[in-house]
C-alpha cells in the first residue's frame, strides 16, 4: 500500500478539481450513493473507508448533518484536505491508517467508501468485506461507489474505450491526461461486478445489490440482518 499512499499524497491538492472531468456523471454517481445509504437514527454513526479529501462524506453530512463521522485514509496529505474542508465541524475524527489491514473502529450505522477500494488486491477485498460486516450494527448499511471490471474480456475493452473517450473530450492538458492513464494502468485493480457481489454475501450480507453502473463505475448496497 505504500505506492498508493505515495501517489495520492502527491496528487492531494488537485484531487477534487479533477473529479468531474475524470468520472463521468459524477453527481449522478455520487448522488445515487448518497441515497442509497438509510439510517433511521438523526445522529447516524458513519466510517466513510479511503475517505480522501472527504468529498463523498461531504455529499452524505447534506443528508445526515447530524452525524459522527469517522474518516480513514492512508495518504496524510489526502486526510488533510479533509480536515480543512471540515474545519470546526464537532463529531469528526480523522484517521491515518492503512484500512486493509489496520483496525476499522465501530460499531457503525454507515460504512462508505467511494473510489478507493478497487485499489487493493482480490483477497484484500474479500477480507475487507468481512470486516466492514462485522464493523457495522445490526441492520447497518455499506455502500460502495467504485469500480468493476468487465464481465468479458470484450466488455473490458467497451468500458475503457467509453472511459478514454470520456478523457479525451475534457479540458486537462496532454500532461494531466497521462498521468492519470498513468495512475489508472499502475494503481486500479478492478474486479468483476459479479465477484464483488458474491464476496458480499459470502461476507453475510443477506441483503445485496448493485443500486448504479454506468460501465466501469459502480455502487453496490450490502445491508446487515437484524434490528438497528
Amino acid at each position: 500500500m505504500e505506492h498508493i499512499r505515495h501517489a495520492f499524497n502527491c496528487f492531494a491538492q488537485d484531487y477534487d478539481r479533477q473529479r468531474e472531468h475524470i468520472i463521468p456523471d459524477l453527481r449522478q454517481f455520487y448522488g445515487t450513493a448518497v441515497w442509497a445509504a438509510e439510517s433511521d437514527k438523526p445522529e447516524p454513526e458513519i466510517l466513510d473507508i479511503g475517505a480522501g479529501t472527504g468529498l463523498f462524506s461531504a455529499y452524505l453530512l447534506e443528508k445526515f448533518p447530524e452525524a459522527h463521522l469517522t474518516l480513514i485514509d492512508i495518504a496524510e496529505n489526502m486526510l488533510e484536505m479533509a480536515h480543512q474542508r471540515f474545519t470546526g465541524r464537532e463529531h469528526t475524527e480523522y484517521i491515518v491508517r492503512d484500512y486493509s489491514s489496520g483496525e476499522l473502529g465501530g460499531p457503525y450505522d454507515i460504512v462508505c467508501s467511494a473510489l478507493s477500494i478497487h485499489h487493493l488486491e482480490p483477497e484484500d477485498k474479500r477480507r475487507l468485506f468481512v470486516r466492514i460486516y462485522t464493523a457495522l450494527r445490526p441492520g447497518g448499511m455499506f455502500v460502495n461507489a467504485d469500480q468493476a471490471d468487465g464481465e468479458t474480456p470484450y466488455f473490458h475493452e467497451r468500458y475503457l474505450e467509453y472511459w478514454n473517450d470520456f478523457l479525451e473530450t475534457g479540458p486537462m492538458s496532454a500532461e494531466q491526461h497521462a498521468e492519470i492513464l498513468k495512475r489508472r494502468d499502475t494503481l486500479d485493480k478492478n474486479e468483476k461486478l459479479s465477484d464483488q457481489l458474491a464476496w458480499l454475501k459470502e461476507a453475510g450480507f443477506p441483503d445485496v445489490d448493485v443500486v448504479y453502473r454506468n460501465r466501469t463505475f459502480i455502487v453496490t448496497v450490502a445491508r446487515k440482518g437484524g434490528t438497528p
